[in-house]
């Protein structure tokens, strides 16, 4: 008897390997895959200025790694509903401090850390997560920080936008190489149909790409898992269950069978590290 539908998963042009250095940058399912990677051995930088959502945020935020300037007083945004913290639209409100100085301190040190990482990354994986973005007089932002929803415009983009947000950033870096998955998880906010239209402009900007690769976990958990128990209890993020299980299938098609003992090793190693007292 068949229960599920299993999607095939293509073979890269060349798998990934302990060895190679690793930027994910995009949504909170980037942050799922990317900890998986650094438990197994892989080295990598996991989204350096917090969870981006939206092409235009991540080419902007690839345009950062690439500069030399420094975050600057310009840069420092107060945020909104009380919060009274300071942050920049290019940030996660994680990165928010209760200073400007504070706050310029700590991105400063994180963006000179991923510089230093970039510059050497032979692999970049960009996770998609929605098409919509908000802009701050005319500029993407990635965060809006609780400001007055007055402040900003909010559009979807369609593919060709999403697709040159994407292009430009592997155009300007060949000696990388590129895989883009499209996060399985849903956002709600607007409704199945407009996230519906969102995933699929994601996907048909992601298929267009010339220089990149792709990775169905957005139809390994929609078409071969397809059922609620692969749900965490807000019924939109992947659960536990259903991460591990789109990671196998990672490992299974996407990594050098070399070194599938040693991974195996590291994450053995993690496991029993996470559980070990801290003894002082």
């Amino acid at each position: 008897m068949k229960l599920t539908t299993p999607v095939i998963v293509d073979a890269p042009q060349v798998p990934f390997r302990l060895s190679d250095r690793i930027m994910l940058l995009g949504s909170c399912f980037a942050d799922n895959i990317g900890a998986r990677l650094s438990a197994a051995g892989f080295s990598t930088c996991v989204n350096p200025f917090g969870t981006l959502y939206n092409p235009e945020s991540i080419r902007s935020a690839v345009e950062c790694l690439d500069s030399g300037e420094p975050f600057g007083p310009d840069d420092c945004v107060p945020m909104g509903a009380g919060a009274d913290r300071i942050c920049s639209f290019g940030h996660h409100t994680s990165f928010a401090r209760p200073t400007a100085e504070e706050f310029l301190a700590n991105a400063n040190e994180e963006l000179r850390k991923a510089r230093e990482f970039w510059s050497d990354a032979n692999r970049v994986v960009l996770t998609l997560g929605t098409a919509f973005v908000w802009r701050h007089n005319g500029r993407t932002v990635s965060n809006c920080l609780k400001r007055p929803a007055a402040e900003f415009t909010r559009e979807m983009l369609d593919v060709t936008q999403a697709s040159e947000a994407l292009q430009a950033i592997i155009a300007a870096h060949p000696e990388k190489r590129f895989l883009l998955t499209v996060s399985p998880i849903r956002h709600l906010g607007d409704g199945a149909h407009a996230n519906a239209l969102s995933k699929a402009s994601l996907l048909l900007a992601a298929a267009s790409l010339p220089g990149s690769e792709y990775f169905p976990a957005f139809e390994i958990l929609n078409d071969e898992l397809r059922d609620y128990r692969f749900y965490a209890d807000d019924l939109v993020h992947p659960s536990t269950a259903a991460v591990q299980y789109i990671w196998e299938r990672f490992l299974e098609t996407w990594v050098s069978p070399e070194d599938l003992p040693q991974i195996a090793a590291n994450e053995k190693a993690a496991r029993q590290s996470a559980h070990r007292p801290n003894l002082k």
